[in-house]
């Protein structure tokens, strides 16, 4: 690991001395320090910084939960034990969490169950003078190219995320060629693009990329530059991040903290700070809540505002960036715990998973508030997710699950089918829990992974469904190499061909990763890009651009 990113994650974790104990679990200060860093890199996303749980569950050492009634429940990792801790982090469990055993050596596992039963350090904050400090040029503005330097069809790119090595590879979608590896923030969760705005259009959407680090770094990526000169800006937001967002005239950019929790506004030319807001606040069951992270954010298609996801809130804001002196935001109640979500065809309907609700929320962005509470299946996870039109319901999408194998198909057309709008349609059971569903409007297929799953061989496989049916057609395995699993999907811009990665949870950061492409028309296999680390996310530039689901 590189010494700043080392640095940004003992500011991340803080450098507070290992936490006293008259009895109880210890851990040497190495150990506590390794297991606080492994802590950050796989834990703290699902559980919390503060480790009260979120997707994932509740880590603290002691709890104590009051229900409506008053009925009082205590727990903690104190009261499982260390054998229990153990075998939980090599196992998993059916309930969506994966093994750690391919991922963790067993002195890791030993001391990451102990560590969890300590008491969590608590990070700093950042203040926008500290984000104005990190920023960095590397191409200026004016050395910008007024036309592609390389004479690629940049429309048909792909942009993957390599996670466990900080990089995004640049890869051109007609000839299959790695153009770059581009140095980004550590483990980028997301990578948006300018998009198409009915309001007021940025310019070249598509053009510029930014992406958002675990660490918190923001990056931005010109396409029409040389591979080499591609990145040309950088600043840092916060110290855990997942999310970013372009305003729809290309003005503005947004980044969402993890830690601290809270959304920073910068210019998306000078990648200059302009504020800070902070999104601790009392949640939809009336409590006060410090660790409310930014989930996700969005950018409406016809709205000038931003869809901001509090996680732990339960909170949609819709955040009008019109007038930042002057910020509007409107906060919508919806439910517990925001992850991840999409637009339905026509812009106006934002439908989000809650997993802890096992719900999908909807969005109305038009008239700024909640339309519709979905119950689906255990922790929903769509990922970008997927509209299509089913010969029965309409138009309708899907997700996938964390918790179980089953995609759920809701109708989401309230103008056209109201009757079957915001409600199950049907459901589709596959071998296992997944992360992502995906389509194409020139696809007749869905297709569905199953990563969350602890069996290797189900991790390995994905499944497509058929759209006129509702049925698995077929199942593929793509890869049975020991450590590896298949998640992610992505279709070419024309909708001929589908991306899959083969990523390798045992080495993550070693050149052995791969894209499996297939003819989205026959399911056969077409070839495989190889050197890549560890590719998760994929996104096509035309596809992202335009809003294809």
């Amino acid at each position: 690991m590189s010494r700043s990113l080392t640095t940004a994650f003992a500011l991340l974790l803080g450098t507070s001395a290992l936490p006293a104990f008259a009895e109880g679990p210890t851990l040497s200060e190495e150990a506590f320090e390794a297991s606080k860093q492994l802590y950050f890199e796989q834990c703290a996303g699902c559980h919390g910084v503060l480790r009260k749980g979120a997707t994932g569950k509740n880590l603290e050492p002691t709890w104590k939960k009051t229900a409506k009634d008053g009925t009082v429940t205590e727990g903690g990792t104190l009261k499982l034990g260390q054998e229990r801790l153990e075998k939980i982090i090599a196992y998993g469990t059916e309930g969506g969490m994966n093994n750690f055993s391919d991922i963790m050596t067993e002195d890791q596992i030993r001391d990451m169950a102990t560590y969890i039963q300590m008491d969590p350090p608590k990070p700093p904050e950042m203040s926008l003078a500290q984000m104005k400090e990190t920023r960095k040029i590397y191409v200026e503005e004016a050395d910008y190219p007024t036309a592609p330097l390389h004479g690629r069809n940049w429309e048909n790119f792909f942009v993957v995320i390599e996670r466990d090595v900080g990089k995004v590879a640049i890869i051109d979608g007609d000839t299959k060629e790695v153009l770059t590896h581009i140095p980004t923030g550590y483990a980028v969760h997301v990578i948006k693009a300018s998009e198409h705005h009915s309001i007021s259009e940025p310019e070249n959407p598509g053009r510029f990329w930014y992406t958002m680090g675990r660490d918190g770094k923001m990056t931005k990526i010109d396409l029409w530059q040389t591979p080499d000169k591609m990145l040309v800006s950088e600043v840092k937001v916060a110290y855990d991040a997942r999310d970013v967002a372009i305003s729809g005239d290309g003005k503005y950019v947004i980044g969402g903290g993890y830690w601290p929790p809270h959304f920073a506004i910068v210019d998306a030319q000078t990648m200059e700070p302009l504020k800070v807001v902070s999104t601790r606040g009392v949640n939809v069951d009336g409590n006060y809540v410090e660790e409310a992270r930014v989930a996700a954010i969005y950018t409406t298609p016809h709205e000038p505002t931003w869809l901001v996801a509090v996680k732990e809130l339960g909170q949609i804001w819709q955040v009008d960036y019109s007038d930042l002196d002057n910020l509007r935001i409107d906060k919508i109640n919806t439910a517990k715990f925001l992850h991840d979500g999409f637009f339905d065809p026509t812009g106006r309907y934002f439908q989000i998973a809650a997993n802890a609700s096992n719900k999908m929320v909807v969005v109305d962005s038009k008239e700024r508030k909640l339309e519709a509470l979905i119950d689906v299946a255990a922790l929903p996870h769509p990922g970008p997710g997927a509209n299509w039109n089913d010969p029965n319901c309409g138009p309708v999408a899907g997700t996938t699950h964390l918790g179980v194998g089953t995609v759920t198909v809701w109708g989401n057309d309230p103008e056209g089918h109201a009757d079957n709008a915001w409600k199950v349609c049907y459901e589709v059971e596959t071998d296992g829990p997944g992360l992502f569903v995906r389509t194409h409007p020139n696809s007749k297929y869905v297709w569905a992974d199953q990563t969350k799953h602890p069996d290797p061989e189900v991790q390995q496989s994905v499944q497509v469904i058929d759209k006129e049916t509702g049925k698995i057609v077929k199942t593929i395995q793509i890869t049975e190499e020991e450590g590896n699993a298949a998640v992610h999907f992505e279709f070419n811009k024309d909708g001929t061909e589908v991306w899959v990665s083969k990523w390798n949870l045992k080495d993550s950061k070693a050149p052995n990763g791969q894209i499996v492409i297939f003819d989205a028309e026959t399911l056969e296999e077409k070839g495989r890009i190889d050197g890549l680390y560890a590719p998760t996310g994929k996104f096509n530039v035309y596809n992202r651009s335009n809003h294809v689901t």
